[in-house]
């Protein structure tokens, strides 16, 4: 097997408890399920051999099912998706090429996003983990901001290096930036999709280090690789004239499906 998909969805979310099973209509006004929408994304990008849902709940478990999702079921210990993945790669007891977690709370993440960064992750044999990261327009970053001004957690932003290795991650937004940019302008500040491809060594070693101090404070879970000394690849993406967003907070459920009256997706 070369490239496994798996996404995560966790029932006992902290922030919003049952999220995978929130519905969100599309551009049709068809209502389908958060997880549903994952999965759809999830199975249209190519070069994927094989998707699976991981989840610890049955609700879940049963909802994938009936539309024809292959699920495994992963421990309610799974702290995190990156762990939850590593527990599902087990279960299967498969060794692929590559594990993409593609998260189960961004159904909006185009189908080139995992393409190019499993190309990424191909073309640099150093790196542990690679991840997507969008450069913010001054909308994008104005709706970032807000979001911390209202104390609301909204997206994460990343900063890294000329090689594309990551510096750090963050729930802030990072870097500071004391101009003031265009709606369509673009600005220093990149979004970190929240999409992973791991080595499958990378993947297995995960889940046997403790929690790190930086993970714990931002709730970030990329950041025990950055503390363990590993290399994180930051692949830059391409919108294409599409919005992206994660449904992070229930206020986002609107945001989301405005998205996609917007771009016309069903």
């Amino acid at each position: 097997m070369s490239v496994l998909i798996v996404i995560p969805a966790r029932h006992a979310s902290t922030r919003y408890p049952g999220k995978p099973l929130v519905e969100l209509k599309g551009a049709s006004g068809e209502a389908r399920s958060l997880i549903r929408r994952s999965w759809d994304a999830a199975t249209a990008v190519s070069g994927v051999d094989h998707v699976v849902v991981a989840t610890e709940d049955e609700r879940i478990r049963d909802h994938a099912q009936d539309f024809g999702a292959e699920v495994v079921m992963t421990s309610e210990k799974c702290r995190n998706g990156t762990e939850r993945c590593a527990e599902a790669v087990k279960v299967l007891g498969v060794t692929p090429e590559i594990i993409v977690n593609f998260q189960g709370d961004a159904p909006l993440t185009p189908t080139w996003f995992v393409e190019d960064l499993v190309a990424g992750l191909r073309a640099d044999p150093d790196a542990d983990v690679a991840t997507p990261v969008l450069r913010c327009t001054g909308r994008m970053r104005a709706d970032l901001l807000a979001d911390r001004k209202a104390g609301r957690v909204g997206g994460t932003t990343a900063v890294f290096g000329h090689d594309g290795q990551a510096l750090y991650f963050s729930k802030e937004v990072i870097p500071y930036a004391a101009d003031e940019f265009g709606p369509d302008d673009l600005s220093p500040v990149y979004h970190h999709v929240g999409v992973y491809a791991y080595r499958p060594g990378a993947l297995n070693a995960y889940p046997q280090w403790s929690e790190g101090v930086l993970e714990k404070l931002e709730g970030l879970e990329q950041l025990r690789f950055l503390e363990r000394g590993g290399k994180v690849l930051c692949v830059e993406v391409k919108s294409r004239g599409r919005q992206f967003w994660e449904l992070n907070n229930p206020g986002d459920v609107s945001r989301l499906e405005a998205m996609m009256r917007a771009m016309g997706l069903d």
